[in-house]
């Protein structure tokens, strides 16, 4: 059997030229589902990688009570003080408690590709202590912002997307101008903001407090210890975070949306091949209808004519798969963008077309492929052999 399954493949596989405009249509029909998935969840990968990336498991986010994201909470700064000196938290190289209470301000920048209107961005106001509790950030033009001036740092990936943020610019912003002075990288969501000294930002926006408070925490018991003694002060009415625990959180109404999509599409696209894979198949049986009654007169089963056909829609199916991975990567993989995130600012991330991407694209490649091939296969191996030669 395996000696017949082997000739009749030889035998369609090397008539697959004759036939390259039907064979193509299988190909192309495949190779825009592939590229088309794989690029709608390498969005969702680079953009969860790049929130993911901004977390760690040894630091915790404060934020009001009932806040799901920094832009919604506020905290006064009795509030902020009673934070940072609580029991759980890391001292830092200085001594004091490795916290910084931040503020965030949604600012307004223009995009490089829409300049008619402008994009909301963060504006992140800062203690000395957050470049220590963000170690991978780092400086790479230009100098940190002094403390007590209007002065930015701008992220790479603002730079990438907006304009008019470049090194010694002046970005004006609610009335008030600032100068940027610095430029930094740190591989992860912080990378689309604009940060400041807190103090400054306070007194130019008119606000006296924070949005959250962000820890070191002290051991491995850190965490508890912090939530513990928090929820215990009567003063205070917070939600304690790990960080990591809160960007992860971030992405999961995009990540749930974009598979969605990812899903709707990828089945409407899927649909179509299937029938390509169809057409394609029985034409395909059609044309060799009297190669295949002379194979069966002459002693070949039905079963090796199935096997022969579903391997060759196989084929066709992993070269169509192989074909829109490749697409996607050379046109998507990082590929920078920018989108808005849980509080309604741009977040700037690069598409990421990974391995396991690949994989599953491939697998619904194959899938569509054995799909559009059985019937086809099943129409070859019952095909009455004297009507075939009849026929023919």
């Amino acid at each position: 059997m395996l000696s017949q399954v082997s000739a009749v493949t030889g035998i369609n596989v090397k008539s697959i030229p004759e036939r390259w405009a039907s064979s193509l249509v299988i190909v192309i029909g495949l190779a825009g589902v592939v590229a088309v998935f794989t690029a709608l969840l390498a969005m969702a990968t680079g953009f969860e990688s790049t929130l993911k990336a901004s977390g760690r498991p040894d630091v915790a986010i404060i934020m009001r009570g009932g806040s799901d994201a920094e832009l919604n909470s506020g905290l006064d700064r009795d509030s902020s003080d009673l934070i940072e000196h609580a029991s759980g938290i890391r001292s830092g190289k200085d001594g004091r408690p490795s916290a910084s209470a931040e503020m965030i301000v949604i600012a307004e920048l223009i995009r490089k590709d829409d300049v008619k209107s402008g994009a909301n961005i963060t504006l992140r106001g800062v203690e000395p202590s957050a470049f220590e509790l963000r170690p991978q950030l780092k400086i790479v033009e230009g100098r940190p912002f002094a403390p007590g001036l209007r002065e930015l740092i701008v992220g790479r990936g603002v730079l990438r997307q907006f304009k008019g943020a470049e090194l010694g610019k002046v970005v004006r912003m609610r009335g008030s101008d600032w100068t940027v002075v610095g430029v930094f990288e740190s591989g992860d969501a912080y990378e689309s903001e604009l940060w400041a000294d807190i103090n400054v930002a306070r007194s130019t926006f008119g606000r006296n407090g924070s949005s959250s408070v962000l820890a070191a925490l002290e051991g491995a018991d850190g965490f508890d210890k912090l939530k513990r003694g928090l929820a215990a002060d009567p003063r205070l009415t917070v939600d304690v975070m790990r960080q990591q625990d809160y960007f992860s959180g971030q992405t999961r109404q995009f990540r749930k949306t974009i598979g969605v999509l990812a899903g709707v599409v990828t089945a409407i696209m899927a649909l179509g091949a299937v029938f390509a894979a169809l057409n394609s198949m029985y034409a395909a049986v059609a044309t060799r209808s009297k190669e295949i009654a002379t194979l069966r007169a002459i002693g070949f089963g039905g079963l090796p004519v199935l096997v022969s056909v579903m391997i060759e829609a196989l084929l066709l199916a992993v070269i169509g798969g192989l074909l829109g991975a490749a697409i996607a990567y050379v046109l998507f993989n990082n590929l920078s963008v920018s989108t808005l995130g849980q509080g309604f600012t741009q977040v700037v991330f690069n598409f990421k077309v990974t391995p396991a991407l690949v994989a599953r694209g491939l697998v619904i490649s194959i899938v569509i492929g054995m799909i559009g091939g059985l019937l086809p296969a099943i129409r070859a191996a019952r095909l009455p052999v004297v009507e075939a030669l009849r026929a023919a």
